[in-house]
């Protein structure tokens, strides 16, 4: 029903900077929430940010004052711009999408258990 595409990912040096983005093919859909989480080897899924249809953000600590959630509505694309990268954000990358009924917008935030999201794109931050 949904298709979720990541690209930007790669390899940077700590303090480095990176730009995910990820093209969403939700047809006609007006309230949703979108985001981004990720996994490391041998780790948990960890949310990372989030952002809903009325383009309120929501961030973990971890990306808190680092990391930019933002969307293009136009072009169906969100994005995730990444500052001062550590070794410890190094983890495989998802974009995720879930349709949310207006009322539960505020439910959007950087830790939502989303059912639908892309391959990922890998990122590795070296020391």
């Amino acid at each position: 029903q949904f298709q979720l595409m990541e690209s930007g990912g790669g390899s940077v040096q700590a303090g480095g900077s990176l730009k995910l983005s990820c093209v969403v093919s939700k047809g006609a859909i007006s309230t949703y929430c979108m985001g981004w989480f990720r996994q490391g080897p041998g780790k948990a899924r960890e949310g990372v940010a989030a952002i809903n249809s009325d383009d309120r953000a929501s961030y973990a600590p971890a990306a808190k004052d680092r990391f930019i959630v933002s969307q293009d509505k136009a072009k169906s694309t969100l994005y995730l711009q990444m500052n001062n990268l550590e070794p410890d954000d190094s983890a495989m990358y998802y974009c995720a999408f879930e349709q949310l009924p207006p009322q539960l917008l505020p439910h959007c935030t950087a830790n939502y258990r989303y059912v639908h999201y892309g391959p990922g794109t890998q990122v590795t931050v070296s020391s």
